[in-house]
């Protein structure tokens, strides 16, 4: 159909189709379980100049990112600020943040991805809890687990048993960012779906959403290490 473009279908329980953009590229539909492959077909055909406009949306937002390595002087994002990375031979755990810098022993490079990951998550936990335990009784919510994880194409998610997840890069994110994701994800214990009533109730909390929306637009590719 689409010669230079691979589209993945899945079908759910829905009453209409939709076409978004996963974080790598790729183009994904969720299709009502009651259309026939031909139908469906027909549909995302009609919508040759839409997928083709998020595809160049896509590309620009992510301009953005940037190709870290672990060598001094690095930049390396912790709650939307950017810390030079120092190597040093003595110190007292592999990895830390410490005076505006992040240390990390000479002996550990190897394993350096893993240990940013492992520092996000400790943190990101800690700072997403933090805005959990804030805005729970406000919203009239209350999750049952919250759990780091390594999200292909979210940022966070509202599981079926009253789970949060969220991606570790979240904390990288300014502190503004993070909570709009915390808020969103909880705002989808009320409302599954991204209808008016959910963003009313998103917007209950935070009132200037959209300028986070638009901070991870154009920002979020950079959000990596």
């Amino acid at each position: 159909m689409f010669e230079d473009i691979t589209i993945n279908v899945k079908k759910h329980n829905r009453k209409t189709l939709s076409i978004y953009i996963e974080r790598d590229g790729s183009v994904s539909v969720l299709a009502p379980k009651n259309l026939t492959d031909d139908e469906i077909q027909k549909v995302i055909q009609t919508k040759e100049y839409q997928i083709y406009k998020y595809l160049a949306e896509w590309k620009e937002m992510n301009e953005s990112k940037i190709s870290r390595t672990f060598v001094n002087g690095q930049s390396y994002l912790y709650l939307g600020r950017n810390y030079r990375l120092e190597i040093v031979n003595e110190l007292s755990k592999p990895l830390m943040l410490k005076q505006g810098y992040f240390l990390l022993r000479e002996k550990d490079k190897p394993k350096a991805r893993e240990l940013f990951i492992g520092f996000y998550k400790e943190k990101g936990l800690k700072k997403i809890t933090e805005k959990i335990e804030k805005y729970q009784e406000w919203m009239g919510v209350n999750p049952n687990k919250i759990r780091i994880l390594n999200l292909k194409n979210r940022w966070g998610s509202c599981s079926d048993n009253g789970n949060l997840n969220f991606h570790w890069k979240c904390a990288m994110a300014p502190l503004d960012v993070l909570t709009y994701i915390v808020v969103h994800e909880m705002a989808h214990f009320k409302h599954k779906r991204h209808s008016q009533a959910f963003w009313n109730e998103v917007d209950k909390v935070m009132p200037n959403y959209q300028n986070q929306i638009e901070w991870l637009k154009q920002n979020g590719a950079s959000l990596d290490i």
